[in-house]
């Protein structure tokens, strides 16, 4: 049996008919750019994630860049966040002209750590930027608490955490903005790219609104310098779909999560992920392999491997256990995927930024340990059963003293 780390197959064939109709009306219409099936989406998603706005646009990524825009944030402001995360939540503070400062995570949650958050804000802060990361929402109750404290703005990262709450209430309701992607493989996935910037405030709606379409508040008259980055009415489509379903899906991601803990709790070579509080969304369900547990299958004398070749060249700690494992897995038909095997802080395009080996040292840790099983919410109970018996009959030569 082979187990991918993520499929729409079944997805697709479930809602083929809904979604066919749903992009044939648009092709039909003729309107592809704005109109109704935006507007319709826009407004069922921010009463989904709680909030009076949201906006449409190109990408998670843009949807980060756009709200730091809004915010009037660029050249000379530093924004904090984490380095474990992707790419695009860094590179969206520095295509506004502000510079990155990354702080650790906590290895109890892989989530930006609130105490070293708040010992980096400087006078040039500008912003918090947590990322609910694999759909662990951030205790957004303390960051907006240090946010008021030291009068800063808050957006949040919820890439990976559509249909996640914190205390309740929704991510992407609790900062200035929330930005999401709608990624294909994300909980709520487009046909393509696609993303949306959430926010209670009118006038910042606007502003983030009219910054999507070229800085025009109307038809031919630029007030700023926009860019183009508009959600257009096939994803739309697809989406008006797929989100009355978003609570089933994420229901369904934690069924499966708890499986595996349930299950994996006894194997004494890997690490499984923290449960958390309630509201974590299961975007990603990752195990850490811990470095060097004893004599291992890698073919390793403890305190004698040879660094991966990320590892080699980025400074971080060896990841032959994981790689190992990842291999292994694959060979028996499972397969897995590493979130995220180079840190931000220690990626080329951010070297002029001095973050040595060993800054982070927790990120650089987990970078060099996670792997993530496979999760989506139509995973049968036989693939999950197939990943459990794999990966338990893998991992026996790892924890050998």
């Amino acid at each position: 049996m082979q187990v991918p780390p993520f499929s729409l197959s079944e997805q697709i064939q479930e809602l083929g008919a809904a979604l066919d109709q749903a992009v044939l009306e648009v092709l039909r219409s003729g309107q592809y750019i704005g109109g109704a099936t935006i507007a319709s989406f826009e407004q069922d998603f921010a009463v989904a994630c709680g909030v009076p706005h949201a906006i449409g646009c190109n990408s998670g990524t843009d949807a980060l860049i756009l709200a730091l825009r809004g915010l009037g944030i660029g050249p000379g402001d530093e924004v904090i966040t984490a380095s474990f995360s992707f790419f695009a939540t860094a590179e969206a503070i520095s295509a506004v002209g502000a510079t990155p400062v990354f702080v650790d995570v906590a290895e109890s949650s892989y989530l930006i750590d609130l105490e070293q958050l708040e010992a980096a804000i400087t006078p040039a802060t500008r912003a918090l930027l947590p990322v609910h990361l694999f759909g662990r929402p951030v205790d957004m109750e303390r960051v907006c608490a240090i946010a008021a404290r030291y009068g800063l703005k808050v957006v949040e990262d919820c890439a990976q955490a559509t249909g996640a709450s914190w205390a309740g209430r929704p991510v992407g309701s609790w900062g200035d903005v929330g930005c999401f992607s709608f990624f294909p493989t994300k909980n709520l996935g487009a046909g393509g790219d696609g993303g949306a910037i959430t926010c209670r405030d009118g006038a910042l709606a606007q502003t983030i609104r009219e910054l999507a379409v070229h800085g025009m508040p109307r038809r031919y008259l630029h007030t700023a310098l926009g860019y183009n980055s508009r959600l257009d009415a096939m994803q739309a489509a697809v989406l008006n779909v797929k989100l009355p379903h978003l609570p089933r899906w994420v229901e369904r991601r934690g069924a499966i999560a708890r499986r595996y803990s349930e299950q994996l709790g006894a194997l004494a070579a890997v690490a499984l992920p923290p449960a958390g509080p309630p509201g974590h969304s299961w975007n990603q369900f990752v195990i850490r392999v811990p470095q060097c547990p004893g004599a291992k299958a890698c073919g390793a004398t403890p305190g004698t491997c040879l660094p991966s070749s990320d590892s080699a060249v980025f400074g971080l700690p060896e990841a032959c256990c994981r790689d190992w494992l990842k291999q292994q897995l694959q060979d028996a038909g499972v397969s897995t995927i590493i979130y995220y095997p180079i840190p931000i802080h220690r990626q080329p395009a951010y070297a002029d930024l001095g973050y040595g080996p060993g800054s982070l040292p927790v990120t650089e840790r987990l970078c060099s340990e996670v792997l993530s099983l496979p999760i989506f919410p139509e995973l049968s109970e036989a693939q999950q059963q197939r990943v459990i018996e794999v990966l338990a009959r893998v991992v026996q030569p790892l924890i050998v003293a």
